[in-house]
């Protein structure tokens, strides 16, 4: 059986940028060692599967790198329901059509924006509640495992914490753009640094400082299982990304929005439209959206 796949481009509006998702729309006849031979065989970093779910406008989602399931991820969102919308899967009402994605992790609602009867913009939103712990290592010793200088570390405005929705981050602000692009991770400062006593495995670099009009930040991944020369997505980050930013007494209560970039013109950048509900007390919701563009479709053998 030939199973249909398309390929979009999410979190950009220019094909060949962004993150590469593969969502395959109809796909509730393949078992789970089928999926896994399909997410390696298209060799991107995640590949969706989708069924309907019930009756309405709600799908059963399940995500696969081309090592393993992945219990959620915010850019599958973005993709799955671009492409739901793309290929007539999902009916378009209006200019705005609600549906809901079910994780392993859960419901999601998501919202396509349309334009003339195309999507051009989805949104989904999720509450954080996250757990913030200021114990972080010292600039110097975040500066030899990050291979910056120490005095780029911006802790004027910000300062470092470590904050977890569920996956923990080690949030590292800095002064200038250039500072995000050219840190390298250096594994021996790690191992001999307090960070992994932090829990965390993946640090989040940040700027407020960006060269692009369109966003407010830019941010990057690093860590010790992230090579050398990657700049993996950082959408699942952003919730913690939120919640980080919320934790600072210049952030005032009320609504914000802003956006995230990630990469540069070089390496496939990507825009992340963030919005959150910042009220005391209270969870905080946490609105992501951005754009897709579909670069490829066709089909793939059952394995």
């Amino acid at each position: 059986m030939d199973n249909p796949y398309y390929v979009a481009d999410v979190f950009t509006r220019e094909k060949f940028n962004g993150a590469q998702i593969a969502v395959l729309p109809n796909s509730h006849h393949l078992n789970d060692q089928q999926m896994q031979l399909i997410a390696r065989e298209l060799n991107l970093s995640e590949t969706v599967f989708v069924a309907p779910k019930g009756q309405g406008n709600s799908y059963a989602v399940r995500i696969f790198s081309p090592q393993n399931e992945i219990d959620f991820a915010g850019h599958p969102i973005i993709a799955t329901a671009f492409i739901l919308a793309s290929s007539g899967e999902l009916t378009l009402t209006g200019n705005n059509t609600p549906l809901t994605l079910v994780q392993n992790t859960g419901p999601i609602n998501a919202n396509v924006t349309s334009d003339n009867g195309q999507p051009c913009f989805v949104q989904f939103s999720q509450q954080a509640s996250a757990v913030i712990d200021r114990f972080a290592p010292t600039d110097q010793e975040l500066a030899k495992l990050l291979s910056i200088d120490a005095l780029a570390i911006d802790s004027k405005k910000y300062s470092t914490r470590l904050v977890s929705c569920g996956f923990p981050y080690l949030i590292v602000p800095v002064f200038d753009f250039n500072t995000v692009r050219n840190a390298r991770f250096n594994y021996s400062a790690w191992s001999q640094s307090t960070a992994p006593q932090t829990a965390a495995q993946e640090i989040l670099l940040f700027s407020e400082k960006n060269p692009q009009q369109d966003a407010n930040f830019n941010a990057r991944l690093l860590g010790p299982a992230i090579g050398i020369h990657e700049d993996p997505p950082v959408g699942s980050a952003m919730p913690a990304f939120a919640s980080y930013l919320s934790s600072f007494e210049h952030t005032r209560e009320g609504t914000h929005t802003f956006s995230v970039d990630r990469g540069d013109t070089q390496n496939r950048r990507s825009v992340i439209n963030l919005e959150m509900d910042h009220k005391h007390g209270s969870p905080l919701t946490v609105r992501i959206g951005g754009d897709a563009v579909l670069v490829a479709q066709g089909s793939i053998a059952t394995p």
